[in-house]
């Protein structure tokens, strides 16, 4: 990411494409959750790591570090992963 650009009042991160980009995952069970993930981004294009899991243990948050080419592709990933049915949130 570079400098931020204001617009309308409101602060914009200007990001210099492609660059790796950071999504946290959140679901309940490991293998489902790590499956999705490649389902959406591929096998071979991301780097997935543990991040936390619930006190409880019911919740687990993945890494997913992936490069994306323009902000049309990271923000499909977004949707991708967020619309998928064993993700719960997607930071």
């Amino acid at each position: 990411m570079k400098k931020s650009a204001q617009k309308n009042g409101t602060c914009k991160a200007i990001i210099a494409y492609p660059c790796q980009w950071l999504y946290k995952v959140i679901g309940m069970d490991h293998e489902q959750l790590h499956r999705a993930i490649l389902d959406v981004v591929g096998h071979s294009s991301c780097k997935i790591s543990l991040s936390k899991s619930s006190s409880s243990g019911k919740y687990l948050c993945l890494n997913v570090e992936v490069t994306v080419r323009n902000e049309e592709e990271r923000n499909s990933i977004y949707m991708d992963l967020k619309s998928h049915p064993h993700i719960k949130i997607v930071l």
